[in-house]
Parts: C-alpha cells; sequence; structure tokens
C-alpha cells in the first residue's frame, strides 16, 4: 500500500487497499489492525487525488478481486517499465465475447463456471481459451489474467 501510494498512481493504492481489506475481512476502521491502519493517511491522500467517483471505482474493483487476482494485479505494480517486457498483442484482436471469457479468466472462474455463466459447454470454453492464448501470445491463466488487470477489465 505505502509503495503504491509513495510511487504509482493513486487508483493502484486504493485498488490494493480495497482487495486487502475485503480479503483480510475487514469492515471499517474498527476491524483493521493496528499495523494496517498505518495506512489511514496514504489512502486518504489517494483517495482524494481520485476523487470521489474514481476513488468508488478503484475500490469496487479491488474488493471484487480473488486471493490470484489480487496476487497478480500486485505481479503487474510491480513488473518492469514496459520497455524492458517484450510487446504482447494484447487485447485488440479479441472480440467481445472473447474478451468476456478473459475477464471471466481473471476474476478466478474455472472452465467449468465459465461455462454455466455463458451458458456453454467446458469444451467450447477450452475451444475459445486456446484460441485467446494464441491471439494474445500468453502461455497461461495467470498471463491471461495480468493481461487483463493492465487492460482495465477487472
Amino acid at each position: 500500500m505505502f509503495w503504491c501510494a509513495a510511487t504509482g498512481p493513486p487508483a493502484d493504492a486504493v485498488t490494493v487497499w480495497a482487495a486487502c481489506a475485503a480479503l483480510g475481512g475487514y469492515h471499517g476502521p474498527a476491524d483493521v489492525p493496528p499495523e494496517v491502519s498505518d495506512w489511514a493517511e496514504p489512502l486518504r491522500q489517494a483517495q482524494e487525488a481520485l476523487g470521489p467517483d474514481r476513488a468508488r471505482a478503484a475500490e469496487e474493483r479491488g474488493a471484487a478481486m480473488s486471493w490470484a487476482t489480487a496476487a497478480e494485479y500486485a505481479l503487474l505494480l510491480t513488473a518492469p517499465a514496459a520497455g524492458q517486457t517484450p510487446a504482447r498483442p494484447g487485447l485488440a484482436k479479441l472480440s467481445a465475447r472473447e474478451r468476456e471469457l478473459v475477464t471471466l479468466v481473471a476474476r478466478g472462474r474455472t472452465n467449468a463456471q465459465i461455462a454455466a455463466e455463458l451458458f456453454i459447454s467446458v469444451r467450447t470454453v477450452s475451444t475459445h481459451l486456446d484460441r485467446i492464448l494464441d491471439q494474445t501470445g500468453c502461455r497461461r491463466r495467470a498471463d491471461l489474467t495480468r493481461l487483463a488487470l493492465a487492460a482495465g477489465l477487472v
């Protein structure tokens, strides 16, 4: 949280805080342990810099993260600068439906859960994901999650 507030955009700090609070079961200042309460001032500054609407959006994004998505988000924030990593084609080539699948993967859904939610077969989900992996240059679900986070889908 301190690192995000000091070095990154305020939205990252607010998103990380909201993910920590949701995953830690904190419902308000009284629930927060003393070591975490030190985050109050950097969090307030980040929220103030964002304004109420953008702060709320960042909070909702963080609160909706699963453990896996929060971990991928943290990895994304600590990744080397864009010039130091090979470029990926990204999401530009994907259809709206394929982006929807990427979003569900990033939210930690299994193939069976995605199939049930989209009313398609598990085999169709696998086929779509194979095609998405090929189009994006990703090798694993974790890479898709990182891509979705970078694109703001989650």
